[in-house]
């Protein structure tokens, strides 16, 4: 059955409504509700090991314990500084979408509930590199640049389905990182707090995206922008620098971990949610699946 425009303006009220309400009632200000003067626990990885890029490989084998817990530090701190970048980018097309609507609207409200969360989230994220006494590595030059041409352009499909794949991504990370308790305190508070707001931007994005309906030229063009965004954003997830921080040469480092099947299979799981939902929407199909294989995503 075809959803008329007026059960797509009901239903998206409801959304943001509940939305909303949720975020009434728990919201979380980072700076007060995280103790940054906490020592970090020695011995304590800061991802789970076998979550690590190069878990597996014989370079690992030939790292040291303490080794292998410093490049979980240096490889959490650039997934950290790649989701700083991308909540930028997210805070100015939310505003964008936000211009063209009414500021009455529910809708609109929830769109700048979001924005000041993902504020928040870009200080908890780079508060959390400084304690960990790590570079912010970024997405490096090209994805920076590219990103700048994203936020000024993209589409309402490529807002939402760029925003759904990559706040997904984390929230896949960080629920196994809140609930292991092996992992150092600070990282397990930061992922938790994530995770609980996270939610409702999820839910917010994925209801866009399948509210949407869109003809076959243009689907073809949606999938294959938003191919090029999940292309980026995943490939810049650990940047190769990271491995400089235990000795190993960035290059092969890099070589490594693409080679790597525990990080290809990683990176699968931890995608699946978000390939799932924009298969359904019609975002993943011919002009983009090359690409999703291509990084290691399907």
């Amino acid at each position: 059955m075809t959803t008329t425009t007026e059960e797509r303006a009901r239903d998206r009220k409801k959304t943001a409504e509940r939305l909303l309400a949720s975020s009434a009632k728990l919201s979380f200000d980072p700076l007060k509700e995280i103790d940054w003067e906490a020592e970090p626990v020695e011995g304590a990885y800061y991802l789970p090991p076998h979550r690590v890029s190069l878990y597996g490989t014989a370079l690992w084998e030939t790292l040291t314990e303490a080794q292998r817990i410093e490049l979980s530090k240096h490889e959490v701190a650039s997934v950290a500084s790649v989701g700083i970048w991308f909540e930028e980018i997210l805070m100015q097309m939310l505003l964008r979408h936000a211009f063209d609507r009414d500021p009455t609207s529910a809708h609109v409200q929830y769109a700048l509930t979001e924005i000041a969360d993902e504020c928040r989230h870009s200080v908890m994220f780079a508060k959390m590199i400084s304690w960990m006494g790590a570079p912010a590595y970024g997405p490096g030059r090209v994805s920076h640049e590219l990103g700048r041409f994203f936020k000024a352009t993209s589409t309402h499909s490529q807002t939402f389905g760029g925003t759904m794949y990559v706040e997904e991504i984390l929230d896949a990370f960080q629920r196994e990182m809140m609930n292991d308790e092996a992992l150092q305190p600070m990282v397990r508070q930061v992922s938790r707090i994530h995770v609980i707001e996270e939610s409702r931007h999820i839910t917010y994005a994925r209801e866009e995206l399948v509210r949407r309906d869109l003809g076959p030229v243009r689907r073809r063009y949606e999938q294959l922008l938003l191919g090029l965004v999940i292309f980026r954003s995943t490939k810049s997830l650990i940047h190769p620098r990271v491995y400089a921080a235990v000795g190993i040469d960035p290059e092969v480092g890099r070589r490594a971990a693409l080679a790597n099947p525990y990080w290809r299979a990683t990176k699968v799981e931890m995608a699946a949610k978000a390939i799932g939902v924009l298969d359904r929407a019609g975002l993943v199909g011919p002009a983009n699946r090359w690409l999703l294989r291509r990084v290691g995503v399907i």
